[in-house]
């Protein structure tokens, strides 16, 4: 996970050891038309797809007569269409055998086999309109049960436009197909983020430096893969706090409302048990003053308890006792 935050604090204390918060990728490749119904992978693909958090779709927007597309032509929204609608299919299977056995329940007399039944036939009708679980309109407590039911359209999806390199510098709205793209993946609850894979691999075999003048010369700062990290850490509703010192400084990843004792868990389960306080200053703060003990003298190292809630980019101590 790219994060110049933690660039800083090592420049400032030179550990002997820097680790950066860390996002995995699953390259989950072979779906083709048919595959809720066995064809290609089939099910060996969609079983992947159900262990991951988040989609990223790379969706192809660009012409190349070297390198074949497996439906002959070019045609982004037709892509996305076939990987939701196989994705629906699925679900729709899922949710199907869910009503069904709701159904039969029903005969107990346990009012909430026929909250399920009745929520199987509504999610049912929605899937029949093309659209994907994640845009079904549905209570907390039918959130709760469709989170038991685990499926795969209410994940959350980014679609990455994989557009030419020398479309690269260009805004969105002038390259082909882009649009149309990003309004569709609009109405679906989905973001977008602009991509060119010929570039990726071009930096890929860059020297840091090369790969940062490069990157400038392009005009876009950062590489694609570090904007997909950050992209895809935030719609996972992900952020980082950090520790620092001259043994390691390190990100630690947390979700978003994460209290103190729980983020002090992130590093060892002792320190949730025998929390006692987390002593935190911002990121900029600690930067501007250029040292925890000059925080310290201005007063400006806060002691946090137990009901904290932690914020990205929080420089932290944490205090315990076991």
């Amino acid at each position: 996970m790219p994060d110049e935050r933690l660039d800083r604090l090592s420049r400032m204390y030179h550990p002997k050891k820097t680790t950066p918060a860390a996002i995995e990728f699953v390259d989950i490749a072979g779906l083709v038309r048919g595959a809720s119904r066995g064809e290609g992978l089939g099910n060996k693909f969609l079983s992947h797809i159900r262990e991951v958090d988040a989609i990223v779709h790379v969706v192809r927007c660009f012409e190349d007569d070297n390198i074949i597309h497996v439906e002959g032509s070019i045609d982004p929204l037709r892509d996305m269409e076939t990987i939701n609608l196989e994705l629906i299919f699925a679900d729709m299977d899922t949710v199907q055998k869910r009503g069904d056995k709701a159904r039969k329940l029903i005969k107990t007399g346990e009012k909430k086999y026929i909250a399920e039944a009745e929520l199987a036939d509504r999610l049912m009708a929605h899937f029949e309109k093309g659209l994907p679980a994640r845009s079904f309109e549905a209570s907390e407590e039918e959130r709760e049960t469709l989170r038991q039911w685990f499926l795969l359209t209410t994940k959350p999806v980014i679609y990455a436009l994989n557009i030419a390199e020398e479309d690269i510098a260009k805004a969105p709205h002038e390259i082909r197909d882009v649009p149309r793209v990003q309004e569709v993946a609009a109405q679906e609850g989905a973001d977008t983020l602009l991509i060119s894979a010929a570039i990726e691999q071009e930096i890929a075999a860059m020297p840091y430096e090369e790969r940062m003048e490069f990157l400038q010369e392009l005009g876009i700062g950062r590489s694609g893969l570090d904007r997909l990290v950050q992209h895809c850490y935030s719609l996972l509703g992900l952020i980082s706090f950090l520790t620092a010192g001259e043994d390691e400084c390190r990100a630690w990843t947390i979700s978003r409302g994460t209290r103190a004792p729980q983020a002090a868990g992130k590093i060892h389960t002792d320190f949730e048990k025998g929390f006692i306080r987390a002593e935190i200053v911002p990121f900029d703060t600690l930067m501007e003053l250029g040292s925890m003990a000059a925080c310290r003298e201005k007063g400006l190292v806060r002691s946090e308890g137990k009901d904290y809630v932690m914020q990205d980019g929080d420089v932290t101590l944490f205090r315990f006792n076991v």
